[in-house]
């Protein structure tokens, strides 16, 4: 009785702060918030206290909850902002959570708001729910309880709500429709993906559409027992002795079996893993069927045969597979052929790694089984190498190096070779800049102290050392009257970028000026049907402006252009590369970048050719590679300006040589 009469107790104090909040004046709105989210915390201990805050969510917004706050706007909220301030402690996982029922009190129709509709607010928590599976279904784990606090703890109890308002149905279409477009960008960092994959599994025992149902466990098998002989052994060991009793026709299907899903999925199982290495000793005839290798992947596999043995022996593990994947499209893109690249890979085995090198590397994968550190770096390597584009800066704020990364994957696998050796052994690389050589581990600064480490092994190894280096190019040139990438891009990159350079900044004041110009200039120096069809032979480093699905300018984003093209419809279109691993976005106006179904390469993203330049702030040239910039039709640059100023361009003034004045 005494407990209900405290729940009670609770709700009254809860509608009194809600109903001052309210009756404030604006001017004062401030001083009673924090009463209100103080009675607010206290419903959230409980399921039914989170229920009630839900009835009262659609006032939330008039009584001024969220005034001059960050929540104020709810058209500007972030699904993948959720889970971070939901976790963080003190009032704003508070605030947050409120967020959040106002947004399921919208998407249920209680709440009418005039920026956010009903479906949009359904989309919103759909993907919320996607990104949030830990909070929906929470590890039974030790660690799990002993991490676990009271946001975590208020957190679940408003995804209980969610779901039950949304149904689980929801959450599996969702689900499978993001891991489909995860994977499809072929990442090399797959922990994300392989979390969604398993979580979705747990749906497999609720009502979930057969379709999607499919799906999930298509993805379930990829990343664990494939084959009917894998699901006998749920022990490595016992896999492995079954295998020996195999004849060369059962392998061979047990091995198409795995490579098919891998193909298909991106994805690598252990068990292929276990398969691969046996076969390796003793049936390295089925290597190139194991690896569903294309002819020009089996004649670089038959060349270099005792080199690829020797990398699967030393980089290819359970804790390593995802380089499985790695080494195939390594053999396809014939990298080996590169003179350099033989003997850098080979000196990986045995290079004496730095203390923190190594210890970095081991941290990256706890259940190491035995590895080293160099096995870990080489098994890197290997991925890098075939994946140029599944190269991620993680939750960095370093595009610029990945960038350069993947640059060098593509086109000096060797120097990229040279620079992990350097930065992993010596703890220092260098770069020369302006005829001074400027070494890496006598600059201060960069991101090395705070790295988030959900990185491969080359990044973690090169990220620290290229991002203090970028940085002080930067400084160097930081007060000279044009743009620092103007000069620091060509000699931070290499000699691939063109030294033309431009943008719609004007440097010194900030404004956007003869917009109608900086895109004539693109056409010009890029669309195959006006810069006399001069191809793009290199990545092109290029900076855009990241908005948000209502088209708000969030910030700057490096980027490059790896090509332009027909797609199969016969529309031009700008296809780049994102170091963010999570190219199908959404950026407003009906902007969202492609992944798929428009000729794009593996980990390629695309756009219409338009659509990419409205989101474009700045870009190297080649002068010499230009053609007339007069041709673009004046109602194209309309269009285009149209889109900027509506989105990113309402965040800055506009002078000069526009169409639209």
């Amino acid at each position: 009785m005494g407990m209900r009469i405290t729940d009670q107790k609770k709700r009254e104090r809860f509608e009194q702060a809600l109903d001052l909040l309210d009756q404030a004046q604006p001017f004062v709105k401030q001083l009673y918030q924090n009463n209100f989210f103080q009675e607010a915390s206290r419903l959230m201990n409980t399921m039914d206290g989170i229920r009630t805050l839900f009835r009262y969510a659609d006032r939330f917004d008039k009584a001024g909850v969220f005034e001059n706050g960050p929540w104020e706007d709810p058209s500007k909220l972030q699904p993948n902002l959720v889970n971070g301030s939901l976790r963080v402690d003190g009032v704003e996982s508070v605030v947050a959570l409120l967020s959040e029922l106002r947004m399921l009190s919208i998407a249920q129709g209680n709440y009418k708001h005039e920026k956010v509709s009903r479906q949009t607010a359904k989309d919103y928590l759909h993907e919320v729910m996607a990104l949030n599976l830990d909070f929906i279904f929470p590890e039974e784990t030790e660690e799990a309880r002993l991490e676990q606090g009271k946001e975590t703890e208020r957190a679940q109890r408003l995804f209980k709500l969610i779901v039950d308002e949304l149904s689980l149905k929801a959450i599996s279409e969702t689900l499978v429709e993001e891991i489909e477009r995860l994977s499809v960008q072929r990442p090399i960092m797959v922990n994300r993906i392989v979390l969604m994959i398993r979580k979705a599994a747990q749906l497999l025992h609720t009502d979930v559409e057969e379709k999607s149902r499919k799906k999930i466990e298509r993805y379930h098998a990829a990343i664990s027992k494939l084959t009917p002989l894998s699901e006998q052994h749920s022990d490595f060991k016992d896999y492995r002795e079954r295998l020996k009793q195999l004849s060369e026709k059962e392998l061979k299907k047990e091995a198409d079996a795995f490579a098919e899903s891998m193909r298909e999925t991106g994805l690598v199982s252990s068990y292929h893993v276990i398969l691969v290495r046996y076969l390796n000793r003793s049936q390295p005839d089925l290597l190139p069927a194991a690896l569903a290798v294309n002819d020009k992947g089996k004649a670089n596999l038959k060349e270099h045969s005792d080199l690829v043995q020797k990398l699967i022996k030393v980089a290819i593990h359970p804790p390593t597979r995802q380089s499985l994947y790695g080494l195939a499209r390594m053999l396809e893109r014939g990298v080996l052929s590169h003179h350099p690249v033989i003997p850098g890979l080979r000196r990986l085995v045995e290079l004496d790694l730095q203390p923190d090198v190594k210890q970095s590397l081991l941290d990256a994968f706890p259940e190491t089984d035995g590895l080293t550190a160099n096995d870990i770096l080489t098994a890197g390597v290997i991925s890098v190498l075939g994946q140029p584009l599944g190269i991620g800066q993680g939750l960095n704020p370093t595009c610029q190096s990945a960038r350069a990364l993947s640059l060098w994957s593509i086109h000096a696998p060797g120097y990229l070779l040279e620079l992990t050796a350097r930065g992993a052994r010596d703890g220092d690389i260098d770069m020369r800049f302006e005829g001074d050589e400027i070494h890496s581990q006598h600059l201060p600064g960069g991101l090395a102290p705070e790295l988030h480490k959900e990185l491969d092994p080359v990044s973690l190894v090169l990220v620290p050392h290229l991002d203090r280096i970028y940085a002080e190019m930067v400084r160097r040139v930081q007060y000279r009257p044009d743009d620092p990438h103007k000069w620091v891009n060509p000699a931070f990159y290499g000699d691939w970028i063109p030294r033309g350079f431009t943008k719609v900044f004007n440097h010194l004041t900030g404004n956007v000026t003869d917009y109608s110009g900086f895109v004539r200039l693109f056409y010009a120096t890029h669309h195959p049907e006006y810069n006399e069809g001069y191809e793009l032979i290199y990545p092109n480093p290029v900076g855009i402006c990241i908005t948000t699905v209502y088209g708000k300018l969030l910030g700057f984003h490096a980027i490059s252009i790896q090509r332009i093209a027909k797609d199969p419809q016969g529309e031009y279109r700008v296809y780049f590369y994102n170091p963010n691993n999570d190219s199908s976005q959404n950026w407003g106006q009906d902007i969202k970048p492609a992944v798929h179904g428009h000729g794009e390469y593996e980990g390629e993203s695309s756009l219409p050719f338009h659509e990419f330049i409205s989101r474009l702030y700045a870009f190297h040239y080649n002068p010499y590679e230009q053609g007339d910039a007069f041709a673009v039709q004046d109602e194209t640059v309309e269009k285009i300006e149209r889109l900027a100023r509506e989105s990113w361009g309402q965040e800055y003034n506009w002078v000069g040589k526009n169409i639209l004045g």
